[in-house]
This record gives structure tokens, C-alpha cells and sequence, in this order.
């Protein structure tokens, strides 16, 4: 134990180290504080409606609840997510986006500044949407009209770019990534919650702890997975030619290049759950038509509904395998891979440089993400299965884009404070 707790001691003896952790955790109290205030004029609680189940409910549990509570922080730090993947999109579709990202730091901050105003712009348009399907609700928590809806939008807005300023804060000032580590705060601020409704079932017998005990050993067993998966890599050998740079001589040597398994990450999961429910999210607004129109949209809505539907399960299933490929493709450019060799003198022992080398990475990485992407399936479709299987209903991060998110950003912060450790010549936590 004491092996264990030598890492984390020696962590918080470094002021620098220290200093980041601390603020951190200060920035994670601030955000548990803004969950719980409400926008003007309406209480908390008045979204609890529309996050019954579906691609709401899922933007709840990102948001820590806030959604449900409808607070400042009801939309969370999505827009700037989305915003993020379009700019990461215009990056491929336009030349223009293309060119600013390899122009160093000054195009960089460029499109960092195109994506805070696409942020607030995708802020406002959410948040007029929720405001007009609560005012739609009945009994409607909302029933202010016209221009008295307006401090409710700009407050909903306000509170998604006060979570973009923080999660900058905490990627410069703290340690990991900050919008991640704002999302993985949202996911754990839900958790106790959900643990205190597993253990209310348990007392009153509604269920036992044998579905506790399977539920428990499913968690880990899918934790298990995730951390082999994200961590698993293809290691490609590189070997570098003899340079000569001005006056100095660099030898050549061997090094490897890596091919994550899951290069994805959670985005494939995202893409997806987001098509195959927003047309089932739709027709479950449209139920309350009148009939039979209603009663064709709330089938429809059941269709689009992972785990109520095989057809939609098998859908997602898909959805996800595809996205998988293509975001593979979007992040790792074979071609610029390739490229880049060539330029830098190096090359894989038995590959011609250029297109040779370009059809061997992309073989390579078709191969390789097969296995992620199939993964990525199974862990997207667990969520849906799993309080099937175990009889627990009430807690809902076994599975799917949370437990993924939990897991990947845990080791990348854990990976961070290693690198602070290493460069102090401490032993880091994993060894």
C-alpha cells in the first residue's frame, strides 16, 4: 500500500505540481456550485421532463445533471464540443481551415477564436430550443413569452461560455486536458446520485445483492477492457537516415511509429448516438398530436431507440463502427504521415518511401481499427443491455460514451502527472 501511496505523496510535494492539482480540484468545486444555480425565472428541476430518456438524457448525464435542474449550466460544454468538430471537419472539406492549421501558432489561435464564436452561436440555438420545447410542456415550467424569455437564453448562453473559459483555465493552469476533464466532472457529479438510488432499491428489495455483485463485476470487467484497448497500440519501426542540418550531423536510427487501436476515442459514439436518436427525439416531441399521427410518432420514437429495438441496436451498432473509420481517417492522415517521413529522411525497412509507404499505413490502420471500431460497438450498445442483465436500473455509467469518457480521461491525466514526476526523477504511478 505504501508503494502505492509514494507516487501520490511525492506528487503533492512538488509546489509547481501541487499548485496545478490543487486548482483543479478549485475549478471542479466552482463548477459543482453553478450546476445548482438557476437561470431567471424559472426553479430548478424544470427540465426533469425532457430528460426522461433519449439524446437528452444523454446530454443531462454530461452536463452532471444540469440539464434536469435546468441551471446556468443547463447545455453544458457541447456547443463548444460540436463546434470543435466542425472546425476539425472544415479542416478537411475547405483548403482555407487546412492552411491555418499548419501555420503554427498563429493560425492555431485563429481557429480557436472562430470556434469560441461558433460556440456561442450553436449556444444561442440550443438554448432557444429549450426554452421553446419546456414552454411546449405541460404543465409548461416555463410560460414567459416574447422579449421575457430573452435573460433566460443569455443567462443559458453565458453559462456555456463561462465553461469554455474554465476548461481553457484548466488546460493551461492545471494538469490535463480541461473541456475533458469538465465533462469527466459532469459524469462524476451524477454518480453518487445514481449510487443512492441503487441503494434505496436494494433496501427496499426491489432488488438483491446478487444484481449488485453481477452489476459490479460487469463495471470492472468493462473498465478492464476499455484501459486495454485505449492503451493497446501497433508499433510501426522507423528507421531515420543520416541528416546533416547546417553544421551539425545527425545520425540515423530506429524508432517506431504508433497506431493506436482506438484512434478515435469517444467521438464515434457521439456522432452516432446523435443520429440514430435525434429522428426518434423528434417524434417523441410530436407524440402528443392528435391521433392517429400521434400514435405513429411515438412508435416511430420507439424504433429509434437502442435497446427497445433491435433494428436501432443494430443501426447504432453500425453507426458506430462507421464513424470509427471515419474519424480514424480525419485525425491520422496517411498521406501526411507518409510525407513527413520522406521530408525528415526516414522510412519502414522494406517499404519504398511515398505511396509505398502510404497503402502500408493505410493497410495497417483499416486492420487495426477493425478491432477498435467493433469494440467501440459493443462498449456503445452495453449501456442499453447491461440493466437487463443485472436488474439494476438506476445506475446508468456501465457502458457507452461515460464509461469511455471516465476511463480515457483518467488515464490521460494520470499519464500528465507521470510526465512531471519523470522530469523530477520520481517513479510515477505506473511502473
Amino acid at each position: 500500500m505504501t508503494s502505492v501511496l509514494e507516487p501520490i505523496v511525492a506528487a503533492f510535494k512538488l509546489p509547481d505540481l501541487r499548485r496545478r492539482i490543487l486548482f483543479v480540484f478549485g475549478m471542479f468545486a466552482l463548477y459543482v456550485v453553478g450546476l445548482h444555480i438557476p437561470v431567471p425565472n424559472v426553479s430548478l428541476g424544470a427540465g426533469e421532463a425532457l430528460v426522461k430518456g433519449g439524446l437528452l438524457a444523454l446530454l443531462d448525464m454530461f452536463t452532471g445533471g444540469a440539464l434536469g435542474k435546468f441551471s446556468i449550466l443547463a447545455l453544458g460544454i457541447m456547443p463548444y464540443i460540436n463546434a470543435s468538430i466542425i472546425f476539425q471537419l472544415f479542416g478537411i472539406a475547405i483548403p482555407r481551415v487546412a492552411e491555418l492549421a499548419k501555420e503554427g501558432e498563429s493560425g492555431r489561435k485563429k481557429i480557436s477564436q472562430w470556434t469560441r464564436w461558433l460556440t456561442i452561436f450553436l449556444a444561442f440555438v440550443q438554448a432557444s430550443m429549450l426554452c421553446a420545447w419546456l414552454s411546449q410542456a405541460d404543465p409548461a415550467p416555463i410560460a414567459i413569452s416574447g422579449f421575457g424569455i430573452i435573460p433566460i437564453i443569455i443567462a443559458l448562453v453565458g453559462g456555456t461560455c463561462f465553461l469554455m473559459w474554465m476548461g481553457e483555465q484548466i488546460t493551461d493552469k492545471g494538469i490535463g486536458n480541461g473541456i475533458s476533464l469538465i465533462i469527466f466532472a459532469g459524469i462524476v457529479a451524477r454518480m453518487p446520485v445514481e449510487v443512492g438510488r441503487t441503494y434505496v432499491l436494494l433496501q427496499s428489495r426491489n432488488i438483491y445483492w446478487h444484481n449488485v455483485l453481477l452489476l459490479a463485476a460487469v463495471w470492472i470487467a468493462t473498465i478492464a477492457g476499455i484501459i486495454y484497448i485505449t492503451r493497446g497500440e501497433r508499433r510501426i519501426t522507423i528507421q531515420s537516415a543520416k541528416r546533416v542540418v547546417g553544421t551539425r550531423i545527425y545520425s540515423g536510427g530506429s524508432s517506431y511509429l504508433p497506431i493506436r487501436v482506438n484512434t478515435a476515442g469517444v467521438i464515434p459514439i457521439i456522432f452516432a448516438i446523435a443520429v440514430i436518436m435525434l429522428p426518434g427525439q423528434i417524434a417523441q416531441f410530436m407524440g402528443g398530436l392528435e391521433e392517429p399521427w400521434g400514435g405513429y410518432m411515438q412508435t416511430l420514437s420507439r424504433f429509434f431507440s437502442p435497446g427497445e429495438s433491435w433494428v436501432a441496436s443494430a443501426l447504432y451498432f453500425l453507426l458506430v463502427v462507421f464513424f470509427t473509420y471515419f474519424y480514424t481517417a480525419v485525425s491520422f492522415n496517411v498521406a501526411d504521415v507518409s510525407d513527413n517521413l520522406r521530408k525528415y529522411g526516414s522510412f519502414i525497412p522494406g517499404i519504398r518511401p511515398g505511396r509505398p509507404t502510404e497503402r502500408h499505413l493505410d493497410r495497417i490502420l483499416s486492420r487495426i481499427t477493425l478491432a477498435g471500431a467493433l469494440f467501440l460497438g459493443i462498449i456503445a450498445l452495453l449501456s442499453y443491455y447491461v440493466p437487463d442483465i443485472t436488474g439494476v436500473t438506476s445506475f446508468t455509467v456501465v457502458g457507452g460514451t461515460s464509461l469511455l469518457i471516465l476511463v480515457g480521461v483518467a488515464l490521460d491525466t494520470v499519464q500528465q502527472i507521470e510526465a512531471h514526476l519523470v522530469m523530477r526523477q520520481y517513479e510515477g504511478f505506473i511502473k
